[in-house]
C-alpha cells in the first residue's frame, strides 16, 4: 500500500528501450531530492499532484511523480502518466505548419482566407503568420462563445462552433500586424489549415509525422472527448463542500489545445531541437523567430513559444491552462537546461514549481563556474527599462526613488478607461501602494520615479501624464496600453433607467435583457443566467469578466452597447 505518493525513474544504465529516443543520464542524489522538496506539498496519496520532467541537452535526467492520477482508483501519477497540457499544444500546431510550408504545400505569409474561406474579409490580409504569433488581430473563440452563452464544461464545443462564430464577425480588435494579443482562434485557424492542405486531421497528421517519428508513442491531439485515453491523469477541482469533483475538458477543439502527453515524450520532443532530425535545424530555428509588428517592434512570442527570462538566464516555452489540468514546459537555451511539469489540480501552479526547479540545476551549473563566470550571469539584466533620465534600470532589482505621498497617490485613483478596447483599470490605494484590481496587468504599482512605477514582477512600467487634466496612464512593456482617468460614476436607479431594455448581437447570436432591481442594473442571458451589472465610469460597467460601454444614437438615446473582454474587443450588441 502506498503511504507517500511518489513514484521516480532513478537512472539505471541499462539502455531500456522503453525510453528510447529520450535517453535518462546518471546524477547524484543531491539534487533529486531538492526537486522532491519542491514537490513536497502535492505527494500525497489522497489528493492530486504533478508529474515533473527535467531534460539537460536533450536527455531526460529527472522524472518523477507525485500525488494522484485517479483518486478513485488511488492509482499514482508517475512519469508516464499522460496529462492535458493545454496551450503547450501550440508549439506542435506550429510544427505541423511548417511541416507542410517546408514541403511547399503552403506558406506562412498566405492570406487565412486562402484555405479558410469562411473567415471574413476584414478589408486587410490576416496571414499564418499573424495566426501563429497572436497578431492577427482575431478576438478569442473561447471570449465569443462565452458572449454567445456557452457553459464550459457542459457544452461540447467543437471546431465548426469556432467556425461558426468567427463567420459572424464583423470587426478585429485591432489591424493585422499592428499589436500583439493573445488569441486561441488563430491557432484553431491553423489546425484547419493542417486539416484542408494535407487532406488529413490534425491529430493524424501529428500522429505521422511529428509523434511516430520521435517515438513519442503516449501523445495525440485528443479531438474526441469521449475517446479512452491509456494511463490518462484525470484532473480535479475542490467543489463549494472541499470535495474534489472532476474537472477534464469537454471539448473536441484541437490546434490551440487537447494535446495529451507525458513528461517522457516531452524529453523526446525536446531532444529534436538538438539533433533537428525532425524538420531540420531551418524550421527549428524558424519556429524560434519572435513575431515582428507592423512597426518593427518585435514581440516576446513566436510559433507557439514565449521568449523571456528567469534570474538573468534567457527562456522559451509555454504554459497551458484548462479545467483542472496546468501545466508548464520552460527551456533554458545557454543552459541547455528544460523543465516540464505537468499537473491536475487548478491551484497547483506549474509557473512557479518549474523555476523553483530551475533553481536547483541552475544553481548546480552556477557552482561549477569560476568567480569571473558567475559575476557575469549575475550582471546579466533581466529587462532594461528606461528611468527617464538616460539611465537604465534592470526589472529585478530596486531602484531608490522616494515614495510618492499618500495624498499624491489619492489622485491617481480611480477607474481609467483603455483607449483601443473601452476596458477599465481600476486603481486603488493599499498598504501605502498604489494598485491594480482590474484590467489585464493586476498587482502593485512600485514606484520608479516621478509620475513612473514599475508593475511588481514584470517588465511593465507605468507613466503618469497629468499635465492636462484628467491622468493619462501609459503601460509599456509585456502588457502595453493607454488608460485615460474616468471620472468617478455612482448612477441613481433614474439614471440606470435608460439603459433597460432588449439588445441582441449578430456577431455572437445573443440577446441580453437589462432591467433595475433594487437600484442595480441586472443583465440577463437564457444560458448565462442573471447578472449584476457594476458601474465602472460614465456609460460603462463589470461584470464577470465582460466590460460593457453603452452608446448613444443621434437622439441622445442609448442605442447599444458594446462588450469586451481582455482578448475580444468591442463586439456589438443593438438594442432592439
Amino acid at each position: 500500500m502506498f503511504t507517500v505518493r511518489s513514484v521516480t525513474i532513478t537512472i539505471l544504465a541499462l539502455g531500456c528501450g522503453w525510453l528510447a529516443g529520450a535517453p535518462v543520464q546518471a546524477q547524484s542524489p543531491g539534487p533529486a531530492a531538492s526537486v522532491d522538496e519542491v514537490f513536497a506539498g502535492w505527494s500525497r496519496p489522497d489528493g492530486p499532484g504533478c508529474a515533473v520532467g527535467v531534460i539537460r541537452t536533450g536527455s531526460l535526467v529527472y522524472a518523477q511523480g507525485y500525488g494522484s492520477a485517479n483518486l478513485e482508483y488511488d492509482i499514482p501519477i508517475t512519469p508516464s502518466s499522460v496529462f492535458h497540457v493545454a496551450s503547450i499544444s501550440k508549439q506542435f500546431t506550429a510544427m505541423a505548419v511548417a511541416l507542410l510550408a517546408a514541403d511547399g504545400r503552403l506558406s506562412w505569409d498566405h492570406d487565412i482566407r486562402r484555405y479558410v474561406p469562411e473567415v471574413p474579409d476584414f478589408g486587410a490580409s490576416v496571414t499564418l503568420r499573424h495566426l501563429a504569433n497572436h497578431t492577427s488581430g482575431l478576438r478569442d473563440q473561447w471570449s465569443l462563445l462565452r458572449m454567445a452563452g456557452w457553459r464550459w464544461e457542459e457544452d461540447v464545443v467543437k471546431q465548426m462552433d469556432v467556425l461558426d462564430v468567427l463567420s459572424r464577425q464583423r470587426a478585429l480588435n485591432f489591424p493585422p500586424g499592428a499589436e500583439f494579443l493573445y488569441s486561441n482562434t488563430g491557432y484553431t485557424l491553423l489546425a484547419v489549415v493542417v486539416e484542408r492542405v494535407s487532406g488529413q486531421s490534425l491529430r493524424a497528421f501529428a500522429e505521422d509525422r511529428i509523434f511516430a517519428p520521435l517515438e513519442m508513442r503516449d501523445t495525440e491531439f485528443h479531438d474526441d472527448h469521449t475517446a479512452l485515453v491509456r494511463n490518462r491523469a484525470y484532473a480535479y477541482r475542490r467543489g463549494d463542500d472541499g470535495a474534489y469533483r472532476v474537472s477534464i475538458p469537454d471539448f473536441d477543439v484541437v490546434g490551440p489545445t487537447s494535446l495529451f502527453t507525458t513528461v517522457e515524450d516531452l524529453a523526446r520532443w525536446e531532444r529534436n531541437f538538438y539533433t533537428g532530425e525532425l524538420g531540420g535545424h531551418g524550421v527549428l530555428a524558424d519556429l524560434h523567430q519572435r513575431g515582428t509588428l507592423s512597426d518593427g517592434r518585435v514581440v516576446s512570442y513566436g510559433a507557439g513559444l514565449t521568449h523571456g527570462s528567469y534570474r538573468g538566464h534567457l527562456t522559451v516555452g509555454h504554459g497551458g491552462a484548462d479545467a483542472g489540468y496546468r501545466s508548464e514546459f520552460l527551456r533554458f537555451p545557454a543552459q541547455e537546461l528544460t523543465i516540464a511539469v505537468l499537473c491536475n489540480e487548478p491551484s497547483s501552479n506549474p509557473d512557479r514549481l518549474v523555476r523553483a526547479v530551475a533553481d536547483v540545476y541552475l544553481d548546480l551549473a552556477a557552482a561549477a563556474q569560476s568567480t569571473s563566470e558567475l559575476r557575469a550571469v549575475e550582471a546579466t539584466p533581466v529587462a532594461p527599462v528606461s528611468n527617464g533620465s538616460g539611465a537604465g534600470g534592470v526589472v529585478g532589482r530596486e531602484e531608490v526613488v522616494d515614495m510618492p505621498l499618500l495624498a499624491d497617490l489619492a489622485q491617481l485613483t480611480g477607474f481609467y478607461r483603455r483607449d483601443d478596447s473601452d476596458t477599465p483599470l481600476q486603481l486603488v490605494v493599499r498598504d501605502g501602494s498604489l494598485t491594480i484590481l482590474t484590467g489585464g496587468a493586476n498587482g502593485t504599482l512600485l514606484p520608479a520615479g516621478t509620475d513612473r512605477f514599475r508593475l511588481a514582477g514584470s517588465a511593465t512600467v507605468g507613466t503618469f501624464d497629468r499635465t492636462d487634466g484628467p491622468a493619462i496612464l501609459e503601460l509599456s512593456g509585456p502588457v502595453g496600453a493607454r488608460y485615460r482617468q474616468e471620472p468617478h460614476w455612482r448612477p441613481a436607479a433614474d439614471e440606470l433607467a435608460r439603459f433597460v431594455g432588449n439588445y441582441y448581437s449578430a456577431e455572437v447570436g445573443a440577446q441580453y435583457s437589462l432591467w433595475v432591481e433594487r437600484g442595480r442594473l441586472m443583465l440577463r442571458e437564457r444560458r448565462l443566467g442573471t447578472l449584476p451589472l457594476i458601474p465602472t465610469y460614465p456609460g460603462g460597467f463589470f461584470t464577470s469578466g465582460f466590460y460593457l460601454s453603452f452608446t448613444d444614437g443621434p437622439g441622445g438615446s442609448v442605442d447599444g452597447f458594446t462588450i469586451s473582454t481582455e482578448r475580444a474587443w468591442k463586439v456589438r450588441f443593438d438594442r432592439q
